[in-house]
């Protein structure tokens, strides 16, 4: 009886070249629910609107009101109405915004892993009423300020200081690659006290002796700003002190973004595929679509298998999270393996492409050179390497 019930059930089974190993079935009603809402959002709303902000470099804020519409800021926390969705469902918002750009999906990945969460972890409750309504609904816009000049992947090496008089903080420094200094109403920064720890602090727009000038000249990530953070003697009040010391603080924030890269990569590389599959398709040469051809056939091959390990493999580890059982050198892990073979992904489309590869149109350019930076920012591959070696072996390699 149960052979012929597996007869049956494999006779009606299809392979769906979009989902080939079925991870849809992996997630609860509501998780496709929002999946599919996320999806429809980028499709209708950011989707027109892409190329035009890519080449001119234009940054809507607008955009982030209509995250907070949709309940994307702050949504996996359940305190000031906010929505409490699961890890996976928090994911999928990412995949689904970066199918559309990197720059679009970094916007809210700041917002929520590096501003909301370490105002909700750290802060006091008066800091938390004030600012996090509004950065959940969006019309507060907030950034992260740990990266300078001389310490990049070496956090520890921080130069930006802080002094204690009186009631307040006073703050001499600068930071640098910042994702939306220049506009943004809330900044958290992290410096280090005179021979002591690292602390960290939440500066507001207007403060004086704080400036944002932005970097120009970007290749990647046109849609959104990036700028530095310039301090000098900005006087921080001390309820806006962090209650946390030490690299636990920004790590622990940084963990919260690159969870939101493995997912958000992967959904960039879909889109390549998927777009690499229909020109293929549509495209003929010597009589036949490119489709048809053994090269062409093998790399989609290629493009499906990873992106269906990839996306399991952050299922996995999304499901962890929610048990409050991951480990950072898991998010190291699926970081890292999302933003390399989302990469690769990018680069055989734009091959498969052709000529049109490296036309806006066709969108896949774009998302190469996003997932560039994507690659770079939140930990390099490399470091992301060396952080699972010294796991795997026990051994430090980073000095």
């Amino acid at each position: 009886m149960l052979t012929r019930i597996g007869k049956v059930a494999r006779r009606f089974a299809t392979f769906n070249w979009e989902d080939p190993i079925n991870l849809t079935s992996l997630l609860s009603e509501d998780e496709q629910l929002v999946y599919q809402s996320a999806i429809a959002f980028g499709q209708s709303k950011l989707l027109p609107k892409v190329t035009k902000a890519f080449q001119g470099e234009l940054v809507d804020k607008q955009i982030m009101k209509e995250y907070g519409e949709q309940g994307f800021l702050g949504c996996t926390q359940t305190d000031y109405g906010l929505p409490g969705v699961s890890q996976v469902s928090y994911g999928l918002m990412n995949r689904a915004i970066e199918s559309i750009d990197s720059g679009y999906r970094s916007a809210m990945s700041v917002q929520n892993g590096l501003v909301i969460y370490p105002i909700m972890e750290y802060a006091k409750k008066e800091v938390k009423d004030k600012f996090i309504p509004g950065l959940a609904s969006g019309d507060l816009i907030g950034c992260f300020g740990l990266t300078e000049p001389d310490a990049g992947s070496d956090p520890s090496g921080m130069k930006t200081r802080f002094v204690k008089k009186g009631d307040k903080y006073i703050l001499n420094g600068s930071k640098t690659w910042i994702t939306h200094a220049p506009i943004a109403d809330v900044l958290i920064v992290w410096a280090r006290e005179e021979g002591g720890d690292i602390h960290g602090f939440l500066l507001e727009r207007g403060f004086e002796g704080l400036t944002t000038p932005k970097i120009e000249g970007k290749i990647s990530l046109r849609t959104s700003v990036t700028g530095m953070i310039m301090m000098d003697n900005v006087a921080v009040p001390e309820s806006h002190h962090l209650q946390v010391t030490g690299l636990k603080g920004p790590m622990s924030c940084l963990n919260q973004a690159r969870f939101g890269i493995a997912w958000g990569a992967l959904g960039a590389a879909e889109s390549c595929y998927k777009i690499a599959r229909n020109y293929t398709l549509d495209r003929k040469q010597f009589g036949k679509p490119l489709a048809q051809t053994q090269l062409i056939q093998k790399k989609l091959a290629d493009m499906a298998t990873e992106l269906s390990l990839g996306f399991n493999a952050v299922i996995h580890v999304s499901r962890l999270k929610e048990k409050k059982l991951v480990l950072p050198e898991q998010i190291s892990m699926i970081k890292r393996n999302s933003c390399l073979k989302a990469l690769q992904i990018a680069r055989d489309a734009r091959d498969m492409l052709g000529g049109n590869g490296i036309v806006d149109e066709y969108h896949v350019i774009r998302h190469m050179v996003n997932l560039e930076t994507v690659n770079t920012y939140e930990g390099t591959a490399d470091v992301h390497a060396l952080i699972l070696g010294r796991a795997i072996t026990g051994l430090q390699a980073f000095k």
